[in-house]
């Protein structure tokens, strides 16, 4: 029988090891299509009385590879970002681009209406302006206080 010495500070180090990963694997955004593993794109929402404005970073990719699907509560993106391989020297290549398809849902914070969405691609920024509907522009809710 062999005897090992046990090394409490390496169970730590292992134990951070595994914390870090978790949450590098929670708070990152990315999809698992099809096995692949995609990045979803960065989403900024703002909100006025009249409207809510969407903006997507979608860089690298032609507005025709993305499909943009809007109901009264959410919007839904999807693409496919393509690869172009490229053989260096001695047949190596290393790339931390990530291609593939990806797909997100992005809810509203209001109700909108869906049939007058307008949106702007350019440089890489999807811009949806999302009109709300009347019935949430003219939304007021009574208070009723006790006491």
């Amino acid at each position: 029988m062999v005897l090992v010495r046990w090394n409490p500070w390496q169970e730590m180090n292992t134990l951070q090891r595994h914390i870090d990963r978790l949450f590098e694997d929670s708070f990152a955004s990315n999809s698992v299509v099809n096995g692949n593993i995609a990045k979803m794109p960065a989403a900024e929402i703002s909100e006025t009385e009249d409207a809510v404005y969407l903006k997507l970073e979608v860089p690298g990719m032609e507005a025709k590879d993305l499909d943009v699907q809007v109901t009264e509560a959410a919007v839904y993106v999807s693409g496919d970002r393509k690869s172009e391989t490229k053989q260096e020297e001695n047949g190596k290549t290393r790339s931390e681009f990530y291609y593939g398809k990806f797909q997100r849902a992005i809810p509203l914070p209001a109700r909108i209406q869906n049939t007058n969405v307008t949106a702007e691609y350019k440089d890489g920024i999807l811009n949806l302006t999302l009109p709300k509907t009347t019935a949430e522009k003219n939304k007021v809710v009574k208070v009723n206080l006790e006491g």
